[in-house]
């Protein structure tokens, strides 16, 4: 079998080498050239866990190699971005799928599988995609097979699920929807989910909608504890203990090409029956608002106006900083405070920990890398005062002169002002 992957970032180039490490031989398809020329130099322009080794064997094998321009296949998967469309309900810009699909459609002949992974509004494979297929002279379900596979991988294990996580299989016609599963075949170790394309597209849509809704209650919870100065965060542990009940976590805002995207997507095909969906999406975008309101409480009477953010990624111990909640509040703060920035994950934007933290007043902590669940002498002993506000609860150990705030005890910061025992260099 050989395929065209069309995209080769966060999904895309994950795609292509797990395809190529089982025996297919990938062309994977990117508009950049910077892109191309490195991946075939031998090194990956993401950070996945695992992905840089697989990607040499499969480029070594001879069964991966990336172009600019796609070429003949057996099947082409389009992995392309997404993104909202600056209108009232934030809607799919699908003009990234419709560019792929008018590259590829030179190559195609038939028997050929066109699979679309890129998240999309419900009806676009119909409305949208179907039609250019159509218009290029093909009768779907008998010369082209078409077809909606969303990806449904978490960041950081994204090589591990896609072999063995179910796969929705989503076919204009059932024909279709056999032959995009036998392409899913050749790795996939979970059940494969046959389904309408309608149902595909609104199923991914919904999986991320529920979490981001979760995350909204989850986040309103810290709004009302904070006001009655009871502990969220104890209120979300023992409330779990229940067996039917699964708080989320809160945090600075939701971030990442899913769940801060898709929402909308559902809320721009049905507005008027979908009220709960928005208020959701307006609950979680007002958090980075709401962790900048306890900056500038801590501030007040700070000794310096320096912050040092740790963390700018939208999850922990990647690299992705798309729609990243931290990137939001760290722009904002810049504009009334010297902001430090430590992210070993996003070395373009880092300073070294010691340059961030100099004559520093807090410490922000707005992504869960692993690198920061202990904080030790090395990350406060250039500060000036010694505070942490930690909006992801990843801290586990800290010096006992250092002032801890997380979303638990948040109403504490109101009081900030009141103590007089802070730790001072």
């Amino acid at each position: 079998m050989k395929i065209n992957v069309i995209g080769l970032g966060y999904i895309g180039l994950p795609t292509s080498v797990v395809f190529a490490s089982h025996g297919v031989e990938v062309k994977g398809i990117d508009t950049k050239k910077e892109v191309v020329d490195k991946l075939n130099a031998g090194q990956i322009h993401i950070e996945e866990e695992g992905l840089q080794s697989l990607f040499e064997e499969v480029v070594d094998s001879g069964m991966f190699q990336a172009q600019l321009q796609p070429e003949e296949a057996d099947a082409f998967i389009i992995a392309v971005p997404t993104p909202n469309k600056d209108d009232e309900f934030k809607s799919c810009d699908t003009r990234y799928v419709v560019s792929a699909l008018q590259a590829i459609v030179p190559f195609l002949r038939k028997g050929n599988t066109v699979i679309v992974e890129s998240t999309i509004a419900p009806r676009t494979m119909e409305d949208v995609v179907l039609p250019i297929i159509q218009e290029a002279g093909f009768s779907v379900g008998e010369d082209i097979f078409l077809a909606h596979c969303p990806e449904r991988v978490l960041p950081g294990n994204i090589v591990h699920e896609m072999v063995y996580n179910p796969r929705i299989i989503g076919g204009i016609t059932e024909q279709c929807t056999e032959e995009a599963a036998r392409v899913y075949q050749t790795f996939v170790k979970g059940e494969l989910i046959r389904s309408k394309a309608g149902e595909a597209e609104l199923s991914k849509l919904m999986e991320n909608t529920f979490r981001d809704v979760n995350i909204a209650l989850a986040n309103e919870l810290v709004k009302v504890s904070e006001k009655l100065n009871i502990d969220a965060l104890k209120v979300i542990e023992m409330a779990n203990l229940h067996p039917r009940v699964n708080l989320h976590t809160p945090g600075p805002g939701v971030g990442g090409h899913c769940l801060a995207v898709d929402p909308y997507f559902v809320v721009a095909s049905a507005p008027e029956e979908s009220p709960l969906i928005k208020t959701a999406r307006a609950i979680n975008v007002s958090m980075p608002k709401f962790v900048e309101a306890k900056v500038d409480e801590i501030m007040a009477n700070a000794p310096t106006n320096k912050i040092s953010v740790l963390g700018l990624t939208y999850k922990g111990n990647i690299d992705d900083i798309r729609e990243s909640p931290a990137m939001e509040i760290m722009e904002e703060l810049r504009k009334k405070y010297d902001v430090g920035i430590y992210d070993p994950h996003v070395s373009h934007y880092s300073e070294s920990i010691e340059s961030a933290t100099a004559n520093s007043s807090l410490l922000l902590i707005l992504t869960d890398h692993n690198e920061f669940k202990a904080i030790d002498e090395s990350y406060i002993k250039n500060m000036k005062q010694a505070q942490i506000l930690d909006t992801k609860n990843i801290v586990k150990e800290y010096p006992e002169h250092v002032t801890y705030f997380n979303f638990g005890n948040i109403a504490e910061v109101k009081q900030l002002n009141e103590k007089d025992d802070l730790y001072v260099h």
